[in-house]
């Protein structure tokens, strides 16, 4: 598919959306955006670069606003272990097929909104090294090959965090960072392209359009409420991207 600069709206339009979802639930850029951009994109892998970059400028915000908030110590486990598992799954994501990458997309997704929407009340998760461990893995397998790997960093950070705010600067770092570390991977890898530049700097328009929006949203959602807010949102994406991956096959 040539890349068509008509396509340039829809993407902007994208951004604004996916940037205030990421600012107002404190993650779900990518699964928002990634619905529909790899149908406009080139190729599926710059699709998740262009996803991750702009993720990480939404994130930059909403960070800086918090970093009085995060904890360091509770990062470098999970970064650590994100690190290994990402740069694996975007170095197998170069020999993959789009098909195949949207068809095993499914099943997850399938997976997560069963979870979310059933096992959310009767599972909890702890803070300890093995669930930072385990957290990190998932979110670097996610990330590394489908562009989303906020789900499983989410329920680490939302446990550990004593308050939205914590929550927020906890969850925006580690987004600033895994993205970061990503990009590099892609570019390396090929998927950083003149396309992904291009539609990147168009775009910063559109992010801080979204997360003004997202932030005075998120002011606004009282904390004993924000927990069920996030769970919602992963629940409905679930199955909003579901739906476009059965459209595909």
């Amino acid at each position: 598919m040539t890349f068509l600069p008509d396509n340039i709206l829809q993407i902007f339009l994208l951004a604004v959306g996916a940037s205030f979802v990421q600012r107002t639930t404190g993650f779900g850029f990518g699964i928002f955006i990634m619905t529909l951009l790899p149908f406009l994109m080139p190729s599926y892998g710059e699709a998740t670069a262009l996803s991750g970059l702009l993720a990480f400028t939404t994130s930059l915000i909403a960070a800086w606003k918090y970093r009085s908030c995060v904890t360091w110590g509770r990062q470098g486990a999970i970064l650590a272990v994100f690190l290994i598992t990402s740069t694996a799954a975007i170095s197998l994501l170069k020999g993959m097929q789009d098909s195949s990458i949207r068809f095993i997309l499914g099943f997850i997704l399938i997976f997560v909104s069963i979870w979310f929407a059933f096992l959310k009340n009767r599972i909890k998760f702890g803070t300890t090294l093995p669930y930072q461990l385990g957290a990190g893995s998932l979110s670097g397998l996610m990330g590394g090959f489908f562009g989303m790997h906020g789900p499983p960093a989410v329920l680490y950070f939302i446990t550990a965090e004593k308050d939205k705010e914590h929550y927020m600067g906890m969850i925006q770092t580690y987004f600033v960072i895994t993205n970061a570390m990503m990009t590099i991977a892609r570019a390396y890898n090929g998927f950083v392209t003149p396309a992904v530049g291009k539609c990147y700097l168009f775009c910063l328009g559109a992010v801080a359009i979204g997360a003004t929006i997202g932030g005075w949203a998120f002011n606004r959602i009282p904390g004993n409420k924000f927990p069920y807010v996030v769970y919602g949102y992963i629940g409905v994406s679930g199955v909003i991207i579901l739906c476009s991956a059965l459209q595909v096959s």
